[in-house]
C-alpha cells in the first residue's frame, strides 16, 4: 500500500475510532463479490437521526481492493470532510454483495452474479439457509 492510502485509510480510521459525537454522521460499507475482496464503498451521510442517508456516494473498482486504493480513500475521507460529519462509522468487514436489488437483479431474489452471498448472512458472514 502507498504511503498516500496508507495516510488517508489511518485518517479515516482515526475518524472512526472517535465514536459518536453527535451529527451529521457518516456511515462507511465496502461489498465485494465475496468475503477477500471489496469492489464496491458506498458512503451515506445523515445530517440527523433518522433511517436514511441525505446523502450518498458510491466508489468501485473492479480491479483492486477500494479499501486500499489511494484515490478511492481520499475520495471517502473529502465527501466525509465535505459534509461535515462529526462520527464516521465505518463497516469491519465486507457486507454484502456489490450489486444491488431492483437495479442489477430484481427485488426479492439473490443476485446472480456473487453466488457468495446467496446463503450468508451479510452482518456475520456465517451461512444461512
Amino acid at each position: 500500500m502507498s504511503f498516500k492510502a496508507q495516510w488517508y485509510k489511518d485518517k479515516l480510521a482515526k475518524k472512526a475510532s472517535r465514536g459518536m459525537r453527535g451529527y451529521p454522521v457518516a456511515t462507511v460499507a465496502f461489498y465485494g463479490p465475496d468475503a477477500r475482496r471489496a469492489t464496491k464503498v458506498a458512503v451515506g451521510v445523515m445530517e440527523r437521526e433518522g433511517l436514511q442517508a441525505d446523502v450518498l456516494e458510491r466508489w468501485w473498482s473492479e480491479t483492486t481492493d477500494v479499501r486500499a486504493d489511494a484515490e478511492i480513500t481520499e475520495a471517502i475521507v473529502r465527501f466525509i470532510e465535505g459534509h461535515g460529519a462529526k462520527s464516521v462509522v465505518v463497516a469491519d468487514r465486507i457486507i454484502g454483495c456489490p450489486h444491488e436489488e431492483g437495479t442489477d437483479y430484481p427485488e426479492g431474489e439473490k443476485c446472480p452474479k456473487c453466488p457468495y452471498w446467496a446463503t450468508r448472512d451479510r452482518w456475520s458472514g456465517e451461512t444461512v439457509q
